[in-house]
């Protein structure tokens, strides 16, 4: 119990001396209507204890929570359990189960068993599965105990499309629209719990060694951006408790740990380090597979799937600053409750016009269309949301952030010290028209976007799309986005502000059969007002396109070797291209001409006044 109660508090000692900041949770009560907002590391510390006190059981299905309630209840107080399903060949069953502190979850997992069947190494996790009793308990002992209903059922299941159309069509406006959106597509409590528990299992992995490890995850998952079934992000620290500054007690000790020193540069050993967890994560931890080492990344990542939690994990251990990034989109989030209505809807609509895509490449991310939202509520007439800037001039030491590759993340955690409220009154629905009106005439060619400044800036090169990374302001967040896709932003971004404004215009009742609102917003590109190929050629054309060839005889005889060349241009466009390209060709060779012959009219005048004729040289000869 001691070794467990110490590694709970060096986990929250942790997130202290991880910022180099005295960590205190204010729960202190409201004052002059002002209430208490936690930051992302109070979210973080909470999440992470509230992993400590859970474990998920598989069982064959959810009619098996009254005896699994039963023989856990054995180990102590159940506070809370979650069903959920992960599609395999037939869906497996999960259950959360949820105790009253770290101690009794801990107790149920020392009492857990191995599985003698299998070959490979035993291993302790949270991730247990519950098998048949050899002698069932009695229905009555199970009535008895009084058995609370799940939380939740079928918990992690995204909502269908056709549901979710259903419930958007029935809202009686837009903003319940968005509402409706935000709500039933944003990752719910079980998704975060089980996310914590991934990194829970890393950490938990890590302890015989690293007795200070901490998975802590971030991006989408914590900063209140993402959706359900997004992937986890986890950045894994076990060495910086003993860097911090201030440990006192330790640093006036005599005895000291040897320690391996690094003979090599910091990102080798970080890629030989992670090669070596991918190993361990590969060949030990239960439901971790696919296991795929990304090291010669800018950041080095380990991609896995967990199976028992149906969930892709990127791990890595030098993103200091995308956690940091996730402080910093929590925060725009909590300033105004509009900000991620507003940035699901923009996403959706992005994902729906093909804006977006899964895969890497040339297209706009959703941390793009994330930039480009906050900054677009920083230009409202009232702004909706303050720059980067003004937070970092609110900031103390103890919110000063530099990670180990010099980036600056310093900025003010304190909401009220911050002391920012917008006066912007306008509804969700006109904040989204206003968006569409402002990037269709924004001027992407020359103008540069600027969380920081608050403002457009001069565009520092020749990138299609400009968006100054907000903590490393050296680098182009939308570097990847080519010109097409610039200039397709700029077309989907018309016509869904002609869609919205027809949707004002109309302004009566809406038929639930009818679709309006967000649905009209959502439609395919195939029902686009104005369509990209109108304005970009295809780089590459199929020769066979250009050409019409002729039909095969119908005797069966094959034409000899002339008539198969003779053949009819189909593409009207490539044969006043070709036309014109011929009167180019023409009138520059004429133009040469022109200047040829001027040029040698006017030398051989010259020549014939200082040399005689070439037939009188040739016949003196």
């Amino acid at each position: 119990m001691q070794t467990i109660n110490r590694r709970f508090y060096t986990l929250k000692f942790y997130l202290k001396r991880l910022h180099s900041l005295n960590y205190s949770a204010s729960n202190a009560p409201p004052d002059n209507h002002v209430f208490h907002r936690n930051t992302l590391e109070d979210i973080v510390l909470q999440r992470q204890l509230q992993a400590t006190r859970s474990i998920v059981v598989q069982v064959s299905s959810k009619k098996s929570f009254p005896e699994l309630y039963h023989y856990c209840s054995t180990y102590g107080r159940i506070m809370g359990a979650h069903h959920y399903c992960v599609p395999h060949e037939d869906n497996r069953h999960y259950i959360l189960l949820e105790y009253e502190n770290s101690e009794e979850a801990s107790i149920a997992i020392n009492c857990s068993a191995y599985n003698d069947e299998m070959t490979g190494v035993p291993v302790r996790s949270p991730f247990l599965w519950f098998r048949a009793a050899s002698k069932k308990p009695l229905k009555r002992e199970i009535q008895l105990s009084k058995v609370p209903a799940l939380c939740t059922v079928d918990g992690n299941l995204c909502i269908e499309q056709a549901e979710l159309n259903s419930l958007l069509r029935e809202a009686n406006n837009m903003d319940e629209q968005l509402s409706l959106l935000y709500q039933n597509t944003k990752l719910n409590d079980l998704g975060i719990r089980l996310r914590f528990l991934a990194a829970f299992q890393v950490q938990q992995a890590m302890y015989g060694m690293f007795p200070l490890a901490n998975a802590i995850p971030f991006g989408s998952s914590v900063n209140g951006f993402g959706k359900m079934g997004c992937d986890l992000d986890l950045i894994l620290r076990f060495d910086q408790e003993c860097k911090a500054k201030g440990n006192q007690a330790h640093e006036e000790s005599r005895l000291v740990f040897h320690t391996k020193e690094n003979l090599i540069n910091g990102r080798s050993q970080t890629q030989r380090q992670m090669e070596s967890i991918g190993d361990m994560l590969q060949l030990f931890l239960p439901g971790v597979c696919h296991v795929r080492r990304i090291l010669q990344a800018r950041v080095p990542i380990i991609k896995y799937h967990h199976e028992h939690l149906n969930l892709e994990i990127d791990l890595s251990m030098s993103n200091l600053s995308g956690f940091y990034m996730s402080e910093l989109l929590y925060m725009f989030g909590e300033f105004d409750e509009r900000v991620r209505p507003l940035t699901f809807c923009i996403r959706r609509w992005a994902n729906a016009c093909g804006l977006t895509n899964p895969s890497p490449g040339r297209w706009i991310t959703n941390f793009s269309l994330t930039c480009l939202v906050i900054f677009f509520l920083q230009q409202t007439r009232q702004p909706v949301l303050p720059s980067i800037n003004t937070l970092f001039k609110s900031a103390i030491p103890s919110d000063i952030r530099v990670t180990e590759d010099n980036v600056n993340c310093t900025f003010a955690r304190d909401f009220e010290a911050i002391g920012f409220k917008s006066r912007n009154k306008s509804k969700i629905s006109e904040l989204l028209l206003q968006f569409f009106e402002y990037y269709s005439q924004f001027n992407f060619h020359n103008k540069a976007i600027s969380l920081n400044e608050g403002r457009p800036l001069e565009k520092p090169d020749h990138s299609a799309m400009y968006i100054v990374n907000p903590l490393e302001q050296a680098l182009n967040v939308s570097k990847n986005v080519s010109l097409e896709e610039c200039e397709r932003w700029r077309i989907e971004v018309r016509n869904a502000g002609w869609i919205l404004e027809s949707e004002v215009d109309q302004n009566h009742e809406h038929d639930k059969e009818e679709q309006w609102g967000l649905l009209s917003l959502f439609k395919t590109p195939e029902n686009a007002i104005l369509k990209p190929n109108a304005f970009f050629k295809p780089r590459i054309l199929e020769v066979s396109d250009l050409f019409d060839k002729t039909e095969e005889p119908s005797n069966g005889k094959s034409r000899d070797f002339d008539s198969t060349l003779l053949v009819d241009i189909k593409n009207k466009e490539a044969k006043q291209q070709k036309q014109n390209t011929k009167k180019s060709v023409v009138n520059g060779l004429k133009q040469i001409r022109l200047s040829t012959s001027a040029n040698t009219s006017s030398g051989s005048n010259k020549t014939m006044q200082l040399m005689p004729p070439t037939k009188s040289i040739r016949g003196g000869s």
